[in-house]
């Protein structure tokens, strides 16, 4: 099986810990720990949810010796996780990471996004906003029509619910999309904080087909879940 170039086998105990939190098992790819731990190990969640499936069928002898020795001891394997973050460098990006070459283009994603520099505070709202959020709203502008991207329409309560963000900030994404939508023919002006960070998800997903942004948003949609 192909490996990361960043995954090293002391990694196990972090999996196996995420692996017996409830409910027990493998977790979704964009399962919010799972991402977690991908963020602090600059490794994929894709690659993470695939070594889940290889600690579930015990496809060798290390992973065998793992769970004979912290599959039933969850204090011991609490300790082992404590130790393994405190080495050395451990959790230290600047020192751990040097010299690697790391692609952060799946990390952006969950990171808010960048804001140009304004003379008032922005709100807490869109300090934290993350790429995820639009890329989930791009998936529901896609299911509406431009009259029922509004306020009062059940499946822009849902997302703004989902997610955690203002009716109101949904909308106007929404509406920086119909901007950015080249079908629509907008010719007016949009002056937005937010048009830059929409811009760069209407190039990602705007020309591909439908069906595949949906498919992902589905899964992304794990991250917000309890």
């Amino acid at each position: 099986m192909a490996t990361h170039p960043l995954w090293s086998d002391e990694y196990w105990l972090l999996l196996m810990h995420l692996y017996l939190k409830k409910p027990e098992g493998v977790k979704p790819i964009y399962n919010r720990q799972l991402v977690a731990l991908a963020l602090e190990l600059h490794i994929p969640p894709q690659f993470l949810n695939q070594q889940m499936f290889r600690l579930r069928s015990i496809d060798t002898p290390r992973i065998q010796r793992l769970w004979d020795t912290y599959g039933q001891n969850p204090k011991k394997l609490a300790r082992g996780v404590k130790l393994l973050r405190q080495k050395n460098g451990y959790g230290n990006a600047s020192l751990f990471y040097d010299g690697v070459d790391l692609n952060e283009t799946w990390e952006k994603d969950f990171k808010p996004i960048e804001l140009p520099p304004s003379s008032k505070q922005y709100p807490t709202s869109l300090t934290s906003l993350t790429p995820v959020v639009l890329i989930l709203t791009l998936d529901l502008y896609f299911r509406l029509t431009p009259i029922t991207m509004v306020a009062d329409t059940p499946e822009v309560v849902e997302l703004a619910k989902l997610t955690k963000s203002p009716i109101r900030l949904i909308v106007e994404i929404m509406e920086i999309f119909q901007f950015c939508d080249p079908y629509l023919n907008r010719n007016d002006f949009m002056t937005s904080p937010l048009l830059n960070s929409c811009q760069q998800v209407w190039q990602r997903f705007g020309n591909e087909n439908p069906q595949k942004l949906a498919a992902f948003a589905a899964q992304l949609k794990d991250y917000f879940n309890p």
